[in-house]
C-alpha cells in the first residue's frame, strides 16, 4: 500500500479519490506517522446494467399513480372546515 504524505495528499485528492475508486489504497502520513487509510469503499454499489436502466425509464415514463376523486377531494375539504 503506498504511503502518502498529508501535504500531497491535500494536493493530489483527486487523483487519488479516482485512483482509490479503481480499488488502490494508500495510507496519509503526518511526519511519517500513519494516521488514515483511503481505498475503494465496501459501500459502493456496481453500475446498474442496461436493463436496469431501461426498467428504470419505463418506471418514470408509465407511473402507476393512483389519482384522488374530485368527490374524495371535497370530503377532505369538507372535513378540514370542521
Amino acid at each position: 500500500m503506498p504511503t502518502i504524505g498529508i501535504f500531497e495528499a491535500k494536493a493530489r485528492l483527486s487523483e487519488i479519490v479516482r485512483q482509490a475508486e479503481a480499488g488502490h489504497r494508500f495510507t496519509i502520513t503526518v511526519r511519517g506517522r500513519p494516521v488514515a487509510e483511503i481505498g475503494p469503499s465496501h459501500q459502493a454499489e456496481p453500475a446498474p446494467t442496461a436493463e436496469e436502466r431501461r426498467a428504470a425509464v419505463e418506471r418514470l415514463m408509465h407511473p402507476k399513480i393512483k389519482g384522488v376523486s374530485d368527490d374524495e377531494i371535497r370530503a377532505a375539504i369538507e372535513e378540514g372546515r370542521h
